[in-house]
């Protein structure tokens, strides 16, 4: 794929955006929906305008929530109390005594009282019009993205096509090389440009939460405000974020891997695979987590092959949604420990993140000094090689400069002394840091 026809292919997926909503009927929701939701967003906000209403469920105020106001109060749910401003929607409602009824025969139901949902078939929609585009990775784009790790040429070549293929990848090695750095630092690279998400989705009456603060990060309001060419804006029962980079790791058990009702508040969450759709769903630390790995690589099988993954309601009902994400498993343990040949090939790209070498632990040690503002002294670190890593055989890690300046500045620090490596610094910082596991 040439650049240009790359570049065209990213635009396309960056033109979705939630068009405006003017009537009821493009919320795609009944009228009994939404007057439920006004009528608990009421019930938490006390005296409310119809414009501050609006502003809560995300929705005009004009042709839509004046209209379920007005149904409202033709059945005597809500009453007027006056206004505070010009035109209806300065108008303040409040619940009548039936109201607060319905409130409560509502919130029985769910007590989600955020953002108006958007339908399952508009999210389903949305999340293929923003599949993420499969770009074209060279060595350039992997060098700018990796900037500041030190990774040989077989690396390049086995983390470009992998890329390349948009498949999953499997990470492994030993701790301490990277190997969590290195998909992150791939996540960004190739996720492209931000994207769009609902706050909640609606499924026969069952609401779905599926924004978080913790897992997205939406964009700045400029970037936000979309515009159709004539003005308008747009459906803000949406949030633009950049595409998610979601890490998990020994917590994730396979119930975290379907939808999670919340007996109190009577709603679900999302599971992290789909607050991940459009972007990168790494699972770290693979193998440790509480469920058994070939167990956790049985749900993955139709996902990966399919690209669709099937979510359960409390009622039984499955539902499907489309599974646009990118998944890197990561792990310490040796594959074949985890897994058998059979998975393995359902994963196509292997990828092992090893022991640097001495030299580039060397170039390692000279960046992480430079970073720390500590002198590199070239017969510091042979003294260090030789005494704490040939004479104990012990392993190179990548990890370790970064972990070793960080244990001579704190001991310095102690000492009111300036940083170096000296001997005796690095011998106190070693036997700090590293840990004879046998006693």
């Amino acid at each position: 794929m040439g650049k240009r026809q790359a570049a065209q292919q990213q635009t396309r997926a960056q033109a979705w955006y939630p068009p405006p909503i003017r009537s009821i009927q493009e919320t795609g929701l009944n009228i009994g929906i939404l007057q439920d939701l006004a009528i608990k967003t009421l019930y938490f906000g006390g005296y409310l305008s119809g414009n501050r209403i609006a502003e809560l469920m995300h929705l005009p105020f004009t042709n839509v929530v004046e209209i379920v106001l007005e149904g409202l109060k033709r059945e005597k749910f809500v009453e007027v109390r006056g206004g505070g401003g010009l035109g209806a929607g300065a108008f303040e409602y409040v619940l009548t005594l039936k109201g607060t009824e319905k409130a409560h025969e509502a919130l029985a139901r769910t007590q989600y009282a955020g953002p108006t949902p958007v339908t399952l078939e508009q999210y389903v929609a949305a999340m293929n019009a923003q599949a993420r585009v499969r770009l074209t990775v060279q060595r350039e784009t992997l060098e700018r993205a990796l900037k500041g790790l030190t990774i040989n040429d077989e690396m390049f070549g086995r983390i470009g096509p992998a890329v390349n293929s948009g498949k999953a990848i499997f990470m492994y090695g030993p701790p301490g090389n990277g190997k969590t750095t290195i998909a992150q630092a791939v996540g960004k690279m190739i996720l492209g440009s931000p994207m769009w998400i609902p706050y909640a989705v609606d499924v026969d009456g069952q609401v779905i939460r599926v924004f978080d603060n913790v897992n997205h990060m939406p964009v700045q309001d400029e970037d936000e405000r979309r515009s159709t060419g004539t003005g308008e804006r747009y459906d803000h029962r949406w949030i633009r974020i950049r595409r998610p980079v979601i890490m998990v790791g020994g917590e994730l058990t396979l119930e975290t891997l379907d939808l999670v009702y919340d007996p109190a508040n009577k709603y679900y969450e999302a599971p992290f695979q789909m607050k991940a759709n459009g972007g990168m769903f790494l699972i770290d630390d693979f193998g440790r987590q509480q469920v058994r790995p070939r167990d956790l690589l049985n749900r993955w099988i139709v996902p990966l092959e399919n690209r669709v993954d099937f979510l359960t309601l409390s009622t039984g009902r499955k539902i499907e949604i489309p599974f646009n994400v990118l998944i890197v498993f990561s792990t310490n343990m040796p594959p074949a420990d985890l897994v058998d040949e059979a998975f393995l090939r359902r994963i196509p790209h292997k990828i092992e993140v090893g022991d640097p070498d001495y030299d580039q632990f060397r170039v390692i040690f000279e960046a992480v000094c430079q970073a720390k503002r500590v002198p590199f002294d070239k017969q510091g670190l042979a003294y260090l090689l030789q005494e704490w890593y040939i004479k104990d055989n012990r392993n190179l890690r990548a990890v370790h400069p970064r972990d070793i300046i960080e244990q001579i500045i704190d001991i310095s620090r102690y000492q009111n002394q300036p940083p170096a490596m000296t001997k005796e610094l690095l011998d106190r910082a070693a036997k700090a840091y590293f840990v004879d596991l046998e006693y």
